[in-house]
């Protein structure tokens, strides 16, 4: 073995079980800053708890272990497991997993409160031993399991997921609206120097509203009925007519005069995430049918013959995604400062690495592990659908659920509200933004 290949083992040994920052074995990777390579690892970690919660509310997938692994009976006896492995399926199984990953989060929240700096040994701690903490989280997610009194404990544990899923909803609405504003902000600063970003604006905004608009039109011309689905067309209207009223705030003088960068962009960006919101609430609503003809008939449904299936699978594929997206925006946006020096240290035959947080922590470890935390809560609920968990099933996910339509929908007003407010505030309290 040559000794170049043996130095980056070794670094790569460091990184699992003591304080090195994480990175690849590759020379040829570009260069990694410190805090993103800790911040990709702990969402490599909740990713992988979050697959297995999948797993373990998927019946497909059971059956196929059932089907696949020998001697699958045998083991499940062994591990106590009960029959076909019983308990480590279910909802039941998903709120003890979760458990552990929230203790885990949470704790590192704690231990890692008002750290400023990477050189103390608190932040080595967060920073490394990547092998330890895996076999911590390991240890955590199993403990799970092994709680007294477990129906108290679920009882319990659903209206701390609740609490804490509802918050991290709300975070994930101040991150979307600080989004927009950056987004608006960067792009309004760009027309000083080139007069193309004007064109870039307007285009973007364009498509931006006409998705927003055709959305709009999509669920009024299949979710509506002459005869039946009133909420549905109570709230497509109130979503739409906020949506618009929002719009016009954003661009009237008097918010403009306050906020010279307020614009179209801003409240493009949020009219596309309501009636994504709006099309996930109705999706989720329980069906609604009428008698035509002597029959009963099935209305304001996806239209397509394959049933609520494809539907669902749109509406799963596109809040995962978002779920994710959120997160990982969580944790990029949440620094202080970035500063302009660092050491880089050479992983001999490896990645180089930027120890970019020698002066000062880029992010608040503190927030970034608590975002998780709620993160944690919220795969909770929303893998076993909320307060419908007897029955939840991932293939049946965000099938007729009253509770996940009236989240769904309540988010939409809070997203609103808060957008709305942002314009406002600065209107309402000149002086303290001036300051």
């Amino acid at each position: 073995m040559c000794p170049t290949h043996s130095c980056a083992v070794f670094l790569q040994l460091a990184c699992c079980c003591g304080s090195a920052a994480c990175s690849l074995c590759c020379g040829c990777c570009p260069k990694i800053k410190q805090s993103t390579s800790t911040r990709f690892m702990y969402t490599l970690f909740f990713m992988l708890v979050t697959v297995t919660c999948v797993i373990m509310m998927s019946p497909t997938v059971e059956t196929a272990m059932q089907e696949n692994i020998p001697f699958y009976t045998e083991m499940c006896n062994k591990l106590n497991a009960g029959e076909n492995c019983s308990t480590l399926v279910g909802y039941s199984a998903v709120y003890k997993v979760c458990f552990g990953m929230a203790c885990f989060f949470f704790l590192f929240s704690v231990f890692t409160i008002r750290v400023r700096t990477s050189t103390g040994c608190r932040a080595a701690v967060h920073n490394g031993f990547w092998f330890f903490k895996f076999v911590a989280l390991l240890a955590c997610c199993a403990g799970g399991f092994f709680l007294p009194n477990q129906e108290r404990f679920l009882e319990v544990w659903r209206y701390v997921g609740a609490a804490g899923g509802f918050l991290f909803i709300i975070i994930q609405l101040m991150l979307l609206v600080q989004f927009a504003h950056r987004w608006n902000q960067n792009w309004s600063s760009g027309v000083k120097y080139n007069k193309i970003w004007y064109a870039a604006l307007a285009l973007v905004t364009l498509v931006l509203f006409s998705v927003a608009v055709g959305a709009l039109v999509f669920m009024i011309m299949f979710y509506t009925d002459p005869e039946a689905c009133f909420l549905n067309k109570l709230f497509l209207g109130v979503n739409g007519g906020l949506c618009f009223i929002v719009s016009l705030l954003a661009i009237s003088p008097c918010i403009q005069t306050f906020q010279p960068t307020s614009g179209l962009l801003q409240s493009a960006i949020i009219s596309v995430y309501v009636m994504y919101l709006t099309f996930s609430a109705l999706a989720s609503k329980p069906i609604e049918m009428v008698e035509r003809n002597g029959k009963n008939v099935t209305v304001c449904v996806f239209p397509y013959n394959s049933g609520l299936q494809s539907e669902t699978n749109i509406v799963t594929g596109i809040g995962t995604a978002i779920l994710f997206g959120c997160i990982l925006y969580s944790w990029y946006e949440c620094f202080l400062y970035f500063p302009e020096d660092y050491d880089d240290e050479k992983t001999a035959g490896g990645q180089n690495v930027k120890y970019d947080e020698r002066d000062g922590t880029i992010y608040s470890y503190c927030y970034f592990h608590f975002v998780f935390f709620l993160g944690s809560l919220y795969v909770m609920m929303t893998v076993t659908n909320w307060f419908h968990y007897e029955n939840a099933k991932i293939e049946r996910l965000l099938e007729g659920s009253w509770s996940v339509f009236w989240i769904k929908m309540a988010s939409c007003w809070v997203c609103l509200f808060l957008y709305m407010w942002t314009l406002l505030v600065p209107m309402l309290f000149p002086k303290r933004f001036q300051a």
